[in-house]
């Protein structure tokens, strides 16, 4: 094993809190000790298949085609030389530079490792005196307010922007703040009202019970903008419960009804007159490190579960134990709406109702959209990366 050691320069250490101490080269990989006394692993192949040069300057896109190096490529040489790893390859006379604080960020092994852990909070009831508010006309003037309302909405998971103006379009233009809308079934917007020919339970005056909304669909809706436009009824208190807090008790508590939740989908199903959409999925999803990052529960769109004979009675007392847990009074946060406050939620963490009302005295309406994960995590991180350049 050779092993290359090294000092800073003068210049690079006053920059940065750590360097190179030394390489060795294994088999197939390389071994670098940092100055701090931690130690990583880069293997041959991923060094030279991140090559800067791997990726076209201007789109950043990957252009670099694995299969045209062997899985044997491995350093002709290694040096360092002002917080630069510069590698001469066995393979096509190539040289490939990293710096030192590429490496650093993107460690995939040893100490510094990515903590891949959830950067969600889960609450209870007493999150009611806690919900982020902002104001609607700092969110659209304000690349900061928009920024750090966001970043109380990805980590709680629900928040409220108070100021909107009583206009139907003011739900989108607040949230197209984040990006383009999510169309579905329903249309780009809908209005939550109570209809004497209703196609859906939201759209009568009766109880709605905790739900995500469309878990009928191939990948449900992510947040949910809900803009009180009026509120005059008797009741019609908006409910709302974190599944990520109850999930996380089941989980302690009942580990093999969480695991047959998460193994087996069971069947949603909407129709009407126009649409009859359909999907299988576990009632929760985790992601590749075990993190919980979904609940898609809806009693009302739930199909006949066909599930396998051995598993059906297990499934059903595992499902009884979560709806029970969703009832607790532990959980549950009860808002009553009025009309210019706006409730925004993440639709596939948070489980939305709504209590019964009697629209006689006056009327309840909302106006909502939908704007999806993927959209919402990018603009959260492009804000981030700008306003970190302007401080």
């Amino acid at each position: 094993m050779k092993t290359l050691q090294s000092e800073p320069t003068s210049d690079f250490s006053a920059v940065t809190d750590f360097y190179i101490a030394s390489v060795a080269q294994s088999d197939r990989a390389i071994q670098v000790r940092w100055s701090d006394g931690s130690n990583t692993t880069y293997h041959n192949i991923w060094l030279r298949d991140n090559c800067p040069t791997a990726f076209h300057p201007h789109t950043g896109e990957r252009c670099f085609d694995l299969l045209s190096v062997s899985q044997d490529i491995h350093p002709l040489s290694v040096t360092l030389d002002t917080g630069t790893l510069i590698i001469e390859w066995s393979e096509q006379g190539h040289i490939s530079c990293f710096e030192q604080s590429w490496l650093r960020e993107f460690c995939y092994s040893g100490e510094l490792a990515k903590d891949h852990s959830s950067s969600y909070q889960s609450w209870s009831c007493e999150f009611i005196d806690h919900i982020p508010v902002d104001n609607q006309q700092d969110i659209l003037t304000s690349d900061r307010a928009l920024y750090e309302w966001m970043s109380a909405l990805d980590k709680y998971g629900l928040a409220i922007i108070n100021g909107m103006p009583n206009e139907p379009e003011a739900v989108v233009q607040t949230a197209n703040r984040i990006d383009y809308l999510r169309q579905t079934n329903f249309g780009v917007t809908f209005d939550v009202v109570s209809e004497k020919v209703p196609i859906n339970l939201a759209y009568t005056s009766l109880s709605l019970p905790l739900h995500t909304d469309l878990a009928n669909q191939e990948i449900p809706p992510g947040y949910q903008f809900l803009h009180c436009l009026s509120n005059e009824s008797m009741g019609g208190e908006s409910t709302f419960v974190d599944g990520l807090k109850v999930l996380e008790g089941l989980r302690e508590d009942q580990p093999e009804y969480f695991r047959l939740l998460c193994e087996y989908a069971i069947p949603f199903r909407f129709h009407d007159q126009a649409h009859d959409i359909r999907e299988h999925h576990p009632v929760i999803n985790l992601d590749n490190f075990g993190n919980i990052v979904e609940i898609k529960y809806n009693a009302h769109l739930a199909d006949i579960f066909d599930l396998p004979g051995e598993v059906m009675y297990d499934y059903y007392i595992a499902y009884r134990e979560l709806m029970g847990r969703l009832k607790d009074a532990r959980y549950k946060i009860e808002l009553k709406l009025s009309a210019g406050e706006m409730v925004v939620f993440d639709n596939r963490r948070v489980l939305h109702g709504r209590n019964a009302f009697d629209d006689s005295a006056g009327k309840r309406h909302l106006r909502g959209c939908y704007v999806d994960r993927s959209e919402f995590k990018s603009r959260l991180r492009v804000l981030g990366k700008q306003l970190a350049k302007v401080i």
